[in-house]
């Protein structure tokens, strides 16, 4: 039988699409899976402001000055993460305490250096290394303010939780604040070799209060940068 040199060979079967849309999680659809978004490797969480919205001073410097400069002073806002890890340790990485975490051991979380003068513009992040992520329980991102006003109704902030090679994940700060000076933002739950995403946009009154909601079982005390 001849050969057909015109055929060509069939192509392999494609595995599931990944989008490369941003999703924007809501109170309609408040998670996601981060797999489906394509995730692995490295998670970059950020937390920063909306540049067009920005008020006095034409959207220039990071989000740390942005947040109600009629306060009258900087304000120190601080992007930071709870973890349990799959053995049971829990712990907090945050600028505060100076406890940055770690990329490559435990808890598989690491903060960026800390602005406190907010001239940065790419705001605040964490990155968790999801090549350990069977080690990792679940994780709660959070931010708070250190010293300043204690409202982030006027910041318009949004975290963007970027997987190495998927699509970014939105969560912003939409909701009264209040007086709170805390906020949980997302919590990272692991489903068996995967992260579930969930919305919390939840406003406290601090560590102690955070814990309480979502059961850490830590033992708080005061501290300084």
């Amino acid at each position: 039988m001849g050969i057909d040199y015109n055929k060509r060979p069939a192509a392999p079967a494609a595995g599931p699409p990944v989008s490369l849309s941003k999703v924007t999680l809501t109170k309609s659809a408040p998670s996601v899976s981060l797999s489906k978004q394509g995730g692995g490797g490295r998670l970059h969480v950020n937390l920063n402001w909306d540049q067009n919205n920005a008020g006095s001073g034409g959207g220039k410097g990071g989000f740390l000055k942005r947040v109600l400069s009629a306060a009258g002073g900087g304000v120190d806002l601080d992007l930071a993460c709870l973890f349990e890890l799959a053995d049971g340790r829990s712990g907090v990485v945050q600028a505060l305490g100076n406890a940055f975490g770690s990329f490559d051991n435990p808890p598989y979380v690491q903060l960026d250096a800390d602005d406190r003068t907010g001239a940065t513009a790419g705001g605040e992040n964490l990155h968790v290394n999801l090549s350990r992520i069977a080690e990792i329980r679940r994780l709660l991102v959070f931010a708070f303010i250190y010293e300043g006003a204690a409202s982030f109704d006027q910041a318009n902030a949004v975290v963007t939780l970027t997987p190495a090679q998927g699509a970014p994940i939105e969560v912003r700060l939409d909701e009264r604040a209040g007086g709170s000076r805390m906020c949980a933002i997302a919590l990272l739950t692991n489903t068996g070799n995967d992260f579930t995403v969930s919305r919390e946009v939840r406003y406290v009154g601090g560590h102690r209060e955070l814990d309480a909601a979502y059961g850490w079982g830590l033992n708080w005390s005061a501290g300084r940068k």
